[in-house]
């Protein structure tokens, strides 16, 4: 099974992906290093959406709200790639977690996705804040998450992957496990010859 982790930044999606890969006895794969790896062999013309940051950087000052469109436009943009990594492990039959900020939720044979979701803006200040305390109340940064998770939550619903909150934490795993769990297919009936009584 491919398993997407799908949510916005600060919801927990490291801390609780490292944690279920292990669990489920399978690597890990981020996004942030797909993302990476094709700004590393594309240029700005190539996939505008991925290198916008980079040449844009005064772009962190734009409302939330555009922040956010420029945000699934990246997500947008990776699809292909995503698409090609699921492929390539599904083709080798070789199980995978994969996380990241720009994946998008999907629902198909050998792939389960679920969208990890915080809901109190409040809470994403305060995940921020205890993240990188340097960098004081990033509230600006919160609302954008809160967004665009609530933009994940709702193509996670209409795809119909689970949307787990992120909270309480101390049982976050088990509760995504559970859901896995749920929406896997039930293993084939074993085949057995009729018996020849």
């Amino acid at each position: 099974m491919i398993v997407l982790v799908c949510g916005a930044s600060g919801t927990g999606k490291s801390r609780l992906s490292y944690p279920l890969a292990a669990r489920l006895g399978v690597p890990l794969v981020e996004v942030d290093d797909i993302v990476e790896a094709l700004k590393a062999v594309t240029t700005p013309e190539q996939l505008p959406a991925l290198h916008y940051w980079d040449a844009h950087p005064e772009a962190v000052h734009l409302p939330p709200e555009e922040i956010v469109e420029l945000q699934i436009a990246v997500a947008r943009a990776l699809v292909p790639a995503v698409e090609a990594v699921v492929g390539n492990h599904l083709s080798t039959s070789t199980p995978v977690v994969i996380e990241g900020d720009y994946l998008l939720p999907v629902v198909r044979r050998g792939v389960r996705s679920i969208v990890l979701h915080e809901a109190d803006e409040e809470q994403l200040v305060a995940n921020y804040r205890a993240r990188e305390p340097e960098e004081g109340e990033q509230r600006g940064r919160a609302r954008v998450s809160l967004l665009y998770g609530d933009w994940l939550a709702e193509r996670g619903r209409l795809a119909g992957a689970p949307v787990v909150p992120a909270r309480p934490w101390s049982d976050v795993l088990d509760r995504v496990a559970e859901e896995l769990r749920r929406s896997s297919p039930p293993p084939a009936p074993e085949h057995r010859p009729p018996s020849r009584s």
